[in-house]
């Protein structure tokens, strides 16, 4: 093992432990990582003795300057070397309270600290001491799980599990990230043990499940949420799209499977963690929206509107940011079928200016999602959407050239309305505005003060309001694109 401890960081820490008296490994994580492959800069230092101590001793050595953050209250340090951070703690052993995942916790050995990790991959050491250094601490057979793929647990699975059940969380995602299968026993445990996860804080949840969402191929980990039981403890909305029914012969599609088909399609081309949520809640209405027709079928009309509304109260029940984040993804979810429908007919300008105006300067990202959307397997339809969805993208492009659709405001200013018509804020002000904007997007008139301010006042002498004033040349608002 001595191959991966070339950097001087790993001698530095075997020298001060040395003339301290006390032994350390690099254990955990990054030992894992090393063994497959993976680059890894968060190194995990165990002492069996005081590592809060060896971590004060490493900063000294380092002199000056040196980022060392020290957590008393819970036995830990962290040092920032170079590109790595390097957290120490001592070794350890814990016992729980059935009602929290926070142990109690005592002074252990390296034998007991290893009994304490999640999975036997996580459980591997590599000896920092002079006597035996570089030499490999798998107690689990944590080495032969790594060469199988396999997720384990060092200890009785319903005991790992019910202690700290985000462990559960865990191992979906190593699974996820890694390739990587979990142990039947282990599965089976997290099934059992489901309901514990109701004791984890949702943001640590949450934590663990943007993880998920971030890997290569989502979809692996969201089957697996959903066939141990977890989705449905702290995020039913999600599970609830896996039911399926069927009438006169009549099924609706699996709107769970075309859900993660959609999230791994835009996972291949964005790795925009919200815009990955847009895919995930894209058709989160359909269960509350479903319908049955006996001429048309399974129908869900609205789910995009419904699913709009649907996202503020699942950013709060997750913990997610509710600020910019939560109203992209309402955005994309709302806005979702338009392209689509766009693509299946002809394409008018005023639709594109519309869209354009809608979406702003999220365009891009919301026509990314519809084309993940589209999960058909006959080639023909597959073809056909490219063909359209490309000649969407072109319309947008020479409408946006054109007409300056995106983030625009119109060219009349609701203050310029109020002065020309002697008014005080109210609904009449709204209303010419309104008729502004849709003559502008409708193609009726063009995106241009002159033309706009006659079209002001042909439509304020329809809604009988008196012009009282002209606006000089000065008055004109600026149109170039501002922020909605």
């Amino acid at each position: 093992m001595e191959k991966y401890l070339t950097s001087e960081l790993f001698t530095l820490i075997s020298s001060v432990c040395r003339d301290m008296g006390v032994r350390c490994y690099v254990i955990g994580g990054y030992v894992r990582d090393m063994l497959v492959g993976r680059a890894s800069k968060d190194v995990d230092i165990v002492v069996e003795g005081d590592g809060l101590k060896v971590a004060e001793a490493i900063a000294l050595r380092l002199g000056k300057g040196t980022e060392a953050k020290f957590y008393g209250q819970f036995g830990t340090a962290m040092i920032r070397y170079g590109e790595f951070v390097v957290e120490f703690v001592g070794a350890r052993k814990e016992s729980y309270q059935i009602s929290s995942r926070k142990p109690t916790v005592s002074a252990g050995s390296l034998e007991d600290d290893q009994k304490r990790r999640d999975f036997t991959i996580n459980a591997l050491a590599i000896s920092l001491n002079t006597q035996d250094y570089g030499s490999l601490i798998d107690p689990f057979n944590g080495l032969k799980d790594l060469s199988n793929k396999r997720i384990r647990t060092p200890l009785d699975a319903d005991i790992t599990y019910s202690d700290d059940p985000l462990r559960m969380m865990r191992a979906i995602r190593f699974a996820a990230q890694l390739g990587f299968k979990i142990e039947l026993a282990s599965l089976e445990a997290i099934k059992r043990n489901k309901e514990r996860l109701e004791i984890v804080s949702k943001e640590r949840i949450t934590d663990e499940l943007n993880k998920i969402i971030m890997t290569d191929k989502p979809s692996v980990g969201f089957h697996l949420l959903y066939d141990t039981g977890l989705l449905e403890v702290f995020f039913p909305q999600m599970a609830a799209l896996r039911e399926r029914e069927t009438i006169d012969g009549k099924s609706h599609k699996d709107n769970f499977y075309h859900t993660t088909e959609v999230l791994d399609n835009l996972s291949r081309v964005s790795d925009d963690l919200w815009l990955r949520w847009a895919a995930i809640l894209h058709d989160i209405a359909k269960p509350a929206t479903k319908r049955f027709d006996p001429q048309l079928g399974w129908t869900f009309h609205g789910h995009e509107f419904r699913g709009a509304k649907m996202v503020p109260g699942i950013f709060k029940q997750l913990k997610l940011p509710m600020g910019d984040p939560m109203k992209f993804v309402q955005k994309m979810v709302l806005l979702h079928l338009r392209p689509i429908v766009l693509s299946q007919e002809i394409v008018t300008d005023s639709a594109i200016r519309r869209l354009l105006f809608d979406a702003g300067d999220d365009i891009d990202s919301l026509m990314l999602l519809c084309q993940a959307d589209v999960t058909t397997k006959n080639e023909y339809k597959i073809r056909k959407y490219r063909e359209n969805f490309e000649l969407v993208r072109k319309k947008l492009q020479e409408i946006e050239e054109k007409d300056r659709i995106r983030n625009w405001q119109p060219p009349i200013s609701g203050d310029m309305i109020m002065e020309v018509f002697g008014l005080k804020p109210g609904k009449e002000v709204g209303a010419v505005k309104t008729a502004i904007r849709e003559a502008i997007l409708d193609g009726v008139i063009a995106n241009d003060f002159d033309q706009a301010y006659e079209f002001m006042k042909e439509s304020g002498k329809k809604m009988g309001l008196k012009k009282v004033k002209e606006v000089k040349p000065d008055n004109k608002v600026n149109n170039e694109p501002t922020p909605l």
